[in-house]
Formats: C-alpha cells, sequence, structure tokens
C-alpha cells in the first residue's frame, strides 16, 4: 500500500489513534517534530524529548498550528546524566507508553566527545538512548512499540567493539556515523528478543534522504560531493537519479513502523520506504538504495553490543 513517496498523513489516514501514548525524541526539528505533530493529529496523547526546549516548544507550536501542545522534557543524549534524570522523572509520574519513537541524533560530527567521554556520535545515537530506552522500558506497556531511527549509512560500518571511541583508529565522520546507526539497529534486534515475550517490538527504521538539521555539519559543497557521488553509483548501476524526500515522506516509515505495520513482521527488522527490507546483501551500493548489511541484524552480533553497551554506561539492564 506505501512506498517511498507515501507521507505521513498517507500512512495514518483513517487512524484514530485516541487513547495511545507516545513517547518522540528530538522535537525540535525535522522528521521528530513531523513525527510528533502527525500523531498528535490523530488523537495521540505525544511526550516530546529535546536537549533545547525553548526550541521544541517554537517548533511544536508552528507545527501543531494552535493545536493543543505536546508534553515535553529535557533530554540531552550526549549525557548520562542527563539520560538517566529524564528517565527518573517519567519513572516517577508512572504513565505508561504505547510507543517510544527514537528519532534523535547527529550526524557527521567532527572529533568531539559527550560529557562522559564516548566519541560523539557513537554516544549519543546509541548510548544516550541505549540508557535512556532501557531505564523507561517498564513503562512501554504490554503489546506495546518501540521504533529506533536508524539509517542506510549503517552500511559505511559494523560497530567496533575494540575501539569504538576511535582511541586506535583514525576518526572519519562517517565512518563514526556508520557505526552509531549500524548500533541502533542491533540495539532494536537485542531490544525486541528481550521483550517479545510481553509483545513488545522493536525496530529499525530508516527514514530515506532528508534534508534536515541533521547534516549541518555538513558543508554545502561536502553534501553536493555525496549526492554527485550516489547519484554516480545509481547511474552505473542503471538506476534512477536520487532525490530527497520531504520531511512528511522521510517521517512516514517511522510512523508506518509504529502504528500500521503487523508488529511480527516489523520486530527485530530493519525498514524503509514503509515496508520491511528483504533484500540483505554484502554487494557494493550507494549510501541511498534500499538494503541492509547482515551484520547489522546478526543476533549474537547484537548480544555482544548490549554487553559491551553495558559496560561502557556501567550499568546492567
Amino acid at each position: 500500500m506505501f512506498g517511498e513517496t507515501s507521507t505521513t498523513e498517507d500512512v495514518l489516514s483513517g487512524i484514530d489513534l485516541t487513547g495511545k501514548r507516545v513517547l518522540v525524541t528530538g522535537v525540535s526539528a525535522g522528521l521528530g517534530v513531523e513525527t510528533a505533530r502527525a500523531l498528535s493529529a490523530h488523537g495521540a496523547k505525544v511526550t516530546g524529548a529535546a536537549r533545547d526546549l525553548a526550541k521544541a516548544e517554537r517548533a511544536m507550536s508552528a507545527a501543531l498550528g494552535g493545536a493543543p501542545m505536546i508534553d515535553l522534557f529535557e533530554l540531552d543524549l550526549a549525557s548520562l546524566a542527563s539520560c538517566r534524570a529524564a528517565a527518573d522523572k517519567l519513572l516517577a509520574a508512572g504513565e505508561k507508553f504505547d510507543i517510544i519513537i527514537a528519532n534523535a541524533g547527529v550526524m557527521a560530527t567532527p572529533p568531539l566527545k559527550t560529557a562522559d567521554g564516548f566519541e560523539m556520535q557513537f554516544g549519543t545515537n546509541h548510548l544516550g538512548h541505549f540508557t535512556f530506552i532501557n531505564r523507561i522500558e517498564p513503562l512501554i506497556a504490554d503489546g506495546g512499540r518501540l521504533v529506533m531511527l536508524a539509517s542506510s549509512g549503517h552500511r559505511f560500518s559494523d560497530v567496533n567493539l575494540d575501539d569504538p571511541n576511535f582511541e586506535t583508529t583514525e576518526y572519519e565522520p562517517f565512518l563514526a556515523y556508520g557505526r552509531s546507526k549500524t548500533a541502533n539497529i542491533l540495539f532494536a534486534v537485542e531490544f525486541d528478543r528481550r521483550h517479545r515475550t510481553r509483545g513488545v517490538r522493536a525496530a529499525a527504521v530508516h527514514p530515506g534522504g532528508i534534508q534536515t538539521e541533521l547534516s549541518r555539519h555538513m558543508t554545502e559543497e561536502a553534501l553536493n560531493a555525496l549526492v554527485e557521488q550516489m547519484n554516480a553509483a545509481r547511474t552505473e548501476a542503471g538506476g534512477q537519479p536520487f532525490q530527497f524526500k520531504t520531511v512528511p515522506q522521510g517521517a512516514a516509515t517511522s510512523v508506518w513502523a509504529a502504528v500500521v505495520a503487523d508488529p511480527d513482521e516489523v520486530g527485530g527488522r530493519y525498514c524503509e520506504n514503509c515496508h520491511v527490507t528483504m533484500r540483505i546483501t554484502d554487494e557494493p551500493i550507494d549510501a541511498i538504495s534500499e538494503g541492509v548489511r547482515p551484520y547489522a541484524l546478526d543476533p549474537d552480533h547484537a548480544a555482544a553490543l548490549w554487553a559491551k553497551s553495558e559496560e561502557m554506561v556501567g550499568e546492567t539492564f
């Protein structure tokens, strides 16, 4: 029914989410704002997390057009203290969530460290969500869903459990991004395995190529060069030129996996363009075409990442 040009409104057409509670991280811009807006517009009670609350309030107010404001709370995924404090507040409130969409993230940053000394992209995209979501796991209602925003960028690189912080590996922005996005997929695989007995399913999704604040660390020249590289690969393979998705098209797979898709279909899987990706290949392909690398879905690999992540954050889940 749906594909790469489907929008959030296409996916949610005719669906009433009244009575459903949803948590979305990263609601200060881009996909997070549209995801929260679309779910709220269809009746869901949405709680949004953002590092900059003032920015999130402005963005959501503009998106909702005077409709009732969603609940907001502060969450800085680059700080384990912030992740734990935010989780503690939610646990104290005790309200259940039917859906959690881990949308927040960073991409292609310069060599930076989180507040806890982790490489910024792995620390923010993976370890921050790993800690926060595992802490609030008791708040996910039976039969609920977790959606992790991953990326076709996972094909840039597998996780490196021996050197997650680039202490011995030369840092390269997209290599680090690829590691963090592979980690997002592996986290969904292992979270799904651990919690499916009570009907909680987890999926990873690739939203597609969208022009949002996620690319703020890239120059216009670097972004154009990346698009040219992808188009060259597509032309050589006989494919169509790359086109950016709109934000509503980019957020469609998130809401599809969270609300529309059969839980048994998406649980522990990687989705894009509003369907589960069936093509699993090691062939060299461009960063936007469909497909998921086998290492990103390997259950043993997912369990090893979980153990390494617990060691890094100093907490067992």
